[in-house]
């Protein structure tokens, strides 16, 4: 909403206030003001000038030669618009002057011919295209001819006003209009605003014995009156009126369109005048549209409406698509003589339906959406008619032909003074409350110490008790609201152990390459059953939003496979990401228990480990990159030695040949594998490998404290075996036997080869591993390593019928 200061001045005294300290003001008491904008700034040496002759050029088809009295001399100037002419007053930017964009004005010659400035056009002054007059879209703009020659042609237009842009939250939509503005700014500096009545003169003819209204229903439009004035010139809207709905961003179309738009700014009330003669009809239906009925509206666009949409008809056909479009059949021309007056409410919903349909946004339906004074629709359109009368020598037929009417009456809320203070923490008193009401204009009683204020009808925002006690801060100043800090001892804060750990566990994995994602806890039944380990039921909401977000989730891994998913429809096909966050598992019954939350941690990768470049061929993503991401991360919290693996085929969504469980001392704590291929084809992914762990149980066995050792100055020996076993052996039960036989000197145990094929007979493979052996307090002597190794041996061969090779 832009805010005229000179328009406000006119029903307020602003005398001893300036623009910025009135924006100031406003925004420190609710109405937040984006800026102001003053039109003329950056303009100078631009005045008015009356061109008293004008000649072609006669080097140039286009050109004109013109002689423009500036006031103090008559000066040439070479021009080109195709609308200059003798006798007009117009604006002229003399040599040295500045126009928009910061463009000076010089002396010169144009073809041979001097030219002393620049005759402007309004685009010269800083106009946009969509607010000038179509009569000078292409050309010079006319001036007055009253306006004197030589004088700054800012007054004029106006452009030495102040345009104070407001933010208009949905809730204040009183302020989508001068007269809401001037309550609001007469409220802040306790002033009753001054409004110029509209003297109506009503003809002895009745508008009744001209036209019938109807409404159908009165739901959709609680109130509808039309009015008629006859015997009117359409014309030019005078200066003021047109300098008005350009700084507002309204184009100026003819004395009786402008008059709607100017009442719409005023009072923040919508009307429509359609041409009468036009309408071919003596009647008025508000109804809902008929399916494929069709409306040529303003824009020229054929609109096909349906029930949902409400339509002003002539009985018959639609002739406007009700609060947001008039049809183009009944619009105002040159010819009209007789205008019929809308004003209407309309239901906010249905105008907002029909606004989105046919993405039309105007002026008028964002106000219906929003709200208007209903209190105020009949004197928007006595006002409508009074201007419209006066601009263009009609006469308004007596009365309003109303089709439907709404009772408008206060809205009284009760409060305590007690109450009031207790809420903002204040001390006001009785008189300064009371004070307050007055100059919002409430009227206020006081009964046994409860208040009943009345709250008039262009406050419509203003309905229960919470409503009343913002109004009183805003007026009384948020900034004079007391301020205190909190009382009694504060304790230094810190992560909690589990906190720290998780935040540990988040940087591990950032640094192995993995990106965070966050899912919906709420999935689809089959989602939430997939990928668990462990068993449980579901939990079921009573009113799911919607059947896709209707069970609490058992595992993560549903939401990061959709995650990749939408990244691989999108064609970044190398994605990794992991999640930390809550499943829900349920023991018994779902409608007497509640859920227990468990915190896990899943991982889900998918495409290249490497692309392809110039040294090196692309690494896709394996079963040994997503384990060796984990490894890491058990590396990192002290648990290495406490993991195992078991290969696995009890999980159906998880390919049974690549697919391990991951144990913690023995016990289940998740499971490490590839996401089975039909699984994968409909999730919509590529090759996928996960992991999922129960975060809770591995935090809980991970020790609170990193021992450190010193590193040994005596040297580590390293063994090598090589073994021949069943190729049903398991590299987690030699390692174990291994380890269990090695004594206390093994320090690391190292698989480097696995082979299958030539010289190794059917159902056998060959495992390599290298054994490093050390001692912190002394060198190691040959014999005590032969003595490990013969040990090693011997339980490989009897535990795992190994041969050693």
């Amino acid at each position: 909403m832009l805010v005229s200061y000179k328009w406000l001045n006119e029903y307020l005294d602003l005398s001893a206030i300036t623009p910025k300290e009135l924006a100031d003001k406003m925004s420190v008491t609710g109405i937040e003001v984006e800026g102001i904008d003053v039109p003329e700034e950056g303009l100078k040496k631009i005045v008015v000038g009356e061109v008293t002759a004008c000649e072609p050029h006669p080097d140039s088809d286009h050109l004109s030669i013109c002689q423009v009295d500036i006031g103090e001399e008559i000066t040439q100037i070479v021009c080109g618009a195709p609308n200059v002419k003798s006798g007009i007053k117009v604006i002229v930017a003399l040599p040295g002057s500045r126009i928009t964009g910061n463009v000076k004005i010089k002396k010169g010659k144009m073809r041979g011919q001097v030219s002393n400035g620049m005759i402007c056009s309004l685009q010269e002054l800083g106009y946009g295209d969509s607010v000038i007059p179509k009569e000078y879209a292409e050309g010079i703009y006319y001036l007055p001819a009253d306006a004197e020659v030589g004088k700054p042609v800012f007054p004029y237009l106006d452009m030495d006003d102040h345009l104070i842009e407001l933010s208009i939250t949905p809730n204040r939509a009183d302020a989508l209009s001068m007269r809401g503005v001037a309550y609001e700014v007469g409220a802040i500096y306790r002033q009753t605003p001054s409004f110029p009545p509209f003297e109506l003169h009503e003809v002895e003819t009745a508008a009744a014995s001209k036209i019938n209204v109807t409404v159908e229903d009165q739901a959709d439009t609680p109130a509808y009156q039309i009015r008629i004035i006859e015997d009117v010139t359409i014309a030019p809207s005078p200066q003021w009126l047109q300098n008005r709905l350009m700084n507002e961003g309204i184009r100026p179309i003819n004395n009786v369109v402008d008059v709607t738009n100017y009442i719409l700014l005023l009072f923040g009330q919508p009307l429509h005048a359609f041409d009468y003669q036009k309408l071919n009809s003596q009647e008025i239906l508000v109804r809902r549209g008929k399916e494929a009925e069709t409306l040529v509206t303003l824009d020229g666009e054929s609109r096909t409406v349906s029930g949902d949409d409400i339509v002003i008809t002539n009985g018959q056909v639609p002739v406007a698509l009700a609060g947001v479009m008039g049809g183009l059949d009944s619009e105002i021309t040159a010819t009209t003589t007789t205008v019929a007056l809308e004003a209407a409410l309309f239901d906010p919903l249905a105008i907002r339906l029909t606004s989105k349909k046919f993405n039309l946004r105007s002026e008028s339906s964002a106000r219906f959406e929003k709200g208007i004074n209903q209190a105020t629709v009949a004197a928007a359109c006595d006002a409508a008619a009074v201007m419209i009368a006066e601009l263009s020598g009609g006469q308004v037929l007596k009365g309003a032909v109303e089709g439907a009417t709404v009772d408008v009456a206060p809205v009284s809320v009760a409060i305590t003074l007690d109450r009031i203070n207790r809420y903002l923490g204040t001390k006001i008193d009785q008189a300064e409350v009371e004070e307050i009401f007055a100059a919002l204009g409430f009227t206020a009683t006081l009964d046994n110490e409860t208040y009943h204020v009345s709250v008039p009808p262009r406050r419509w925002d203003i309905s229960i008790e919470a409503d009343i006690i913002e109004e009183v801060a805003r007026i009384y100043g948020y900034d004079r609201l007391p301020s205190t800090l909190p009382s009694g001892e504060t304790v230094a804060g810190r992560l909690t152990h589990e906190q720290m750990l998780t935040r540990k566990v988040r940087t591990i994995l950032e640094g192995n390459g993995v990106s965070e994602a966050i899912s919906y806890a709420l999935t689809t039944e089959d989602k939430a059953q997939q990928f668990t380990f462990t068993s449980s039921q579901v939990t079921r909401l009573d009113w799911p939003m919607t059947e896709d977000r209707a069970v609490l989730r058992l595992n993560l891994i549903a939401g990061l496979l959709d995650d990749l998913a939408y990244n691989l429809a999108r064609k970044n096909s190398n994605v990794a990401l992991y999640e930390i966050g809550r499943v829900f598992k349920q023991a018994g019954d779902s409608k007497k228990e509640l859920p227990t939350e468990v915190n896990h941690v899943s991982i889900a990768v998918t495409g290249n480990v490497h692309n392809k470049d110039w040294q090196s061929q692309a690494q896709k993503v394996d079963f040994y990159h997503v384990k060796g991401i984990l490894e890491n991360l058990f590396d990192q919290l002290g648990l290495t030695k406490r993991i195992s693996y078991t290969q696995t085929n009890q999980l159906q969504e998880m390919h049974p040949g690549r697919t391990a469980m991951i144990q913690l001392d023995q016990q289940v704590i998740g499971f490490v594998g590839q996401v089975h291929p039909t699984v994968a084809k409909a999730y919509d992914v590529t090759e996928t490998y996960v992991a999922e762990l129960d975060l809770d149980q591995l935090l809980q066995d991970t020790s609170a404290q990193t021992v450190y050792q010193t590193v040994s100055k005596y040297p580590a020996v390293n063994r090598d075996i090589a073994l021949l076993l069943s190729e049903k052996t398991t590299n987690q039960t030699v390692n174990t036997v291994i380890v269990e036989s090695a004594g206390r000197f093994l320090q690391d145990v190292r698989l480097f080869d696995v082979y299958q094929g030539k010289n190794i007979e059917s159902g056998k493979k060959s495992l390599a591993y290298s054994l490093t052996f050390a001692n912190p307090e002394a060198t190691l002597t040959d014999e005590e390593i032969n003595q490990a190794m013969a040990k090693i041996t011997k339980n490989l061969e009897e535990k795992l019928q190994a041969e050693v090779r």
